[in-house]
């Protein structure tokens, strides 16, 4: 059998922190998006958000997409440009 996904309207927004100018901006930055801050090792910050899967990791230029029920999950660029168009 095959299935086509049904269309649907989804909110998303990128996630951009290069350009901050300091670590009050990005904390609130991603406090605005639920995306986590925490220190793998240190000296490096990295993000994650909580999905419905799992903690995933979320790297500057994804987009955070929420969806249908709320949820939210990261989405590379290049997966987004080939799976999303702007309505």
């Amino acid at each position: 059998m095959k299935f086509r996904k049904k269309p649907v309207v989804i909110d998303a927004e990128q996630f951009k922190v290069s350009g901050l100018r300091n670590m009050d901006a990005v904390v609130a930055y991603c406090n605005h998006l639920g995306v986590e801050i925490f220190q793998p090792y240190e000296g490096m910050i990295a993000f994650q958000i909580r999905t419905l899967e799992g903690n995933m990791e979320v790297k500057d230029g994804d987009w955070i997409i929420t969806g249908v029920i709320g949820e939210k999950y990261p989405c590379r660029v290049d997966v987004f440009e080939r799976t999303y168009e702007k309505v």
